[in-house]
């Protein structure tokens, strides 16, 4: 990162704080490519909280001019304008994800809202927080379709959908993910908007294992897919991804819709709309949703891909 790259960084921030959102958002996407020098940073507003994450390890110097920036942004007119009161950087180039709260107290739970939901999320603990502000709009369209259906929820993490769908007036949801403890966070979320849960089932399964324990509890009305790129002896995008399109006639109903996502940058939507011609013909592509403007990217192959598919 040169000082011109950082004093590109710094102006976004300050203007960004100046007219904070009410609810969470990234205010800047480097990844998107559109500033050079800054392509591996983001910055999100997690509602008092500033995170800001380093996807590559910059030289040390580079590394030091940074933090010496966001010490001078947390003390600026602009934070404090914004009511902010905490400010992480997140090394996730690093095995562990190392997070430094350069400014405020190690924070052991926090809310934020989106759409009028509330999540919890992990501040500083982990990779991942607990919600990818990226699909924001998947869960809104979610929430618009989900009255009156049954809905599967794969690779359901913490439950993002689930709680849009129940919100949205859905009869059933079954989240199906191999991480228990993230599932349990999902319980977390229903339970922070006052849910039923007596509406929603909690499968912490490996998928490929589990296809019977899924197809008993349907047939549902809307099926969502948003897998990582890669998991761990589980899940391999372009190796895996087949498997599951191929399985939809038999798990879906008469009209079923299909929310199908990839988020891996060097992977476009002909991948799954190529896959499900040829896995699952019965089902048709209808569109692909939009992404939030704060994710604005050189290339729309490369952000996410969120892709509608209905049965008939």
């Amino acid at each position: 990162m040169t000082p011109e790259a950082l004093g590109t960084l710094l102006h976004h921030l300050t203007t960004a704080l100046s007219t904070v959102p009410d609810e969470a958002r990234r205010l800047f996407h480097g990844r998107g490519r559109r500033w050079e020098g800054l392509e591996q940073v983001t910055a999100d507003w997690l509602q008092g909280v500033l995170l800001v994450s380093l996807f590559r390890e910059p030289a040390a110097d580079a590394l030091a001019d940074l933090k010496a920036m966001l010490l001078a942004l947390a003390n600026s007119p602009a934070w404090n304008q914004s009511k902010a009161h905490t400010l992480l950087l997140q090394h996730r180039y690093q095995l562990d994800s190392t997070t430094e709260f350069l400014v405020g107290d190690e924070i052991e739970e926090w809310h934020i809202t989106e759409s009028g939901l509330r999540f919890k999320l992990d501040i500083g603990k982990k990779q991942n927080s607990g919600l990818f502000l990226d699909m924001r709009y998947g869960r809104r369209w979610v929430q618009q379709q989900a009255s009156g259906k049954r809905v599967l929820n794969l690779f359901a993490y913490t439950c993002g959908f689930s709680v849009a769908a129940i919100a949205g007036g859905a009869e059933h949801v079954v989240n199906l993910d191999m991480a228990r403890a993230a599932l349990s966070r999902g319980r977390d979320n229903h339970r922070l908007n006052q849910h039923d849960l007596g509406k929603v089932s909690f499968l912490g399964h490996e998928l490929f294992k589990s296809w019977g324990k899924v197809k008993k509890e349907g047939p549902y009305d809307l099926v969502i897919i948003d897998p990582p790129s890669f998991q761990k002896g589980s899940f391999a995008l372009t190796r895996d991804y087949q498997k599951i399109l191929r399985r939809l006639p038999e798990l879906l109903s008469e009209n079923g819709v299909v929310l199908a996502c990839v988020n891996d940058p060097a992977i476009g939507p002909d991948f799954l709309i190529a896959g499900m011609a040829q896995e699952a013909p019965s089902l048709r592509f209808e569109q692909r949703l939009e992404n939030p403007p704060e994710f604005a990217d050189v290339s729309s192959d490369s952000g996410l891909k969120a892709l509608v598919f209905v049965q008939g």
